[in-house]
């Protein structure tokens, strides 16, 4: 297209109608107009996006066989082709070890938590919604897949499913500014909201002004009305900064979300909520305290006037002035100075 009067104000209109989509949508909050069309493209460009994930590697692998068709007989390209699959293999089992991991992980908390989860992997990131913190995983309705599900992984709360199309789905992350989520303090019960806060930590604020918080607490999911958008019990972060209440009717503190939000691959979808709150039970092991040393015993002797060497129950274990005798096996013994100074 030429650069012309028509194609500049066209464009000028385009941008502006995008603008007002995003306004509208933002403002529409969950009852965005623009929803339906939302979940139109997720219908369309889903199943493009999960293939595209899933043809990664045979894509990698053929270009890699191309390159060295036209060396095969060549010395040095071959032992460049046999490192490269070394390292390509490497590579594939650490990977694959590290996924097995944090998939065990995600099933060791659904089960402590009673949760019935759906696992998926997560093929993209950032939707096609503004600005949020999002991702697209490759589940959707076909997998009983519904809107306002919790999402989790072996290390806590990942967020909350947004959008669903029949093959993919949108995960709006916990640290996205416009995320908030009821949350419940270990052992104290005290109850707050955390929100957001992109890179930084999520800002809990917590209902009672006068709450005591400390650096390390710990905070769950408090739970949803009828479990949803949130199920209880879901481990959310630890405490990082507490700020003075000031006499305020509200507290807030700072807290560091148990989820690496900029690493994320197998995440847990929860289909299925306890039928009892966990409580606490689903919040990792806190790490033993470090052993108190024991104490090393001393032993204080004196020296009597003529020598005797006595130690602190009164009983003689010497003489200064006894000089050295041979054992049976022919090395001479300490005497008692030495004796006095071993016990000292």
């Amino acid at each position: 297209m030429r650069d012309t009067r028509e194609s500049r104000l066209l464009l000028v209109l385009l941008i502006a109608i995008a603008f007002a989509l995003i306004t509208v949508d933002i403002r529409g909050g969950e009852a965005s107009p623009v929803d339906g069309a939302r979940q139109a493209a997720a219908t369309v460009f889903g199943p493009v996006e999960n293939g595209v994930a899933s043809a990664v590697d045979p894509v990698g692998n053929a270009i890699g066989a191309v390159r060295a068709s036209g060396s095969r007989h060549d010395k040095i390209a071959a032992l460049e082709k046999q490192n490269a699959e070394l390292k390509a293999k490497l590579g594939s089992d650490d990977r694959n070890r590290s996924r097995v991991r944090q998939l065990d992980e995600m099933l060791k908390k659904s089960a402590t938590g009673q949760y019935g989860i759906k696992a998926a992997e997560v093929i993209a990131i950032g939707a096609a919604q503004g600005f949020s913190w999002t991702v697209t995983i490759d589940a959707g309705s076909k997998d009983g897949l519904k809107r306002d599900m919790t999402v989790l992984n072996g290390d806590g709360l990942v967020g909350r499913v947004t959008t669903v199309g029949p093959d993919t789905a949108t995960v709006l992350l916990a640290n996205d500014p416009d995320f908030t989520v009821g949350t419940r303090m270990e052992s104290t019960d005290e109850l707050g909201f955390a929100t957001g806060q992109g890179s930084r930590p999520l800002a809990v604020q917590f209902l009672n002004g006068k709450a005591r918080v400390k650096k390390g607490d710990r905070l769950v999911t408090f739970g949803s009305s009828k479990d949803k958008p949130f199920v209880p019990g879901v481990p959310v972060g630890e405490v990082v900064r507490v700020d003075p209440s000031g006499g305020d009717l509200t507290r807030t503190v700072y807290v560091r979300p148990y989820v690496s939000f900029t690493k994320l691959d197998i995440v847990g979808i929860v289909v299925q909520a306890p039928r009892e709150d966990p409580r606490d039970m689903v919040l990792p092991k806190k790490p033993k305290a470090p052993a108190k040393p024991k104490p090393t015993p001393t032993v204080t002797v004196t020296i009597s006037p003529n020598g005797d060497i006595v130690d602190t129950e009164g009983n003689v274990v010497g003489n200064i002035h006894e000089s050295p005798s041979p054992d049976p096996s022919g090395n001479a013994t300490p005497n008692a100075d030495n004796a006095a100074n071993e016990q000292r």
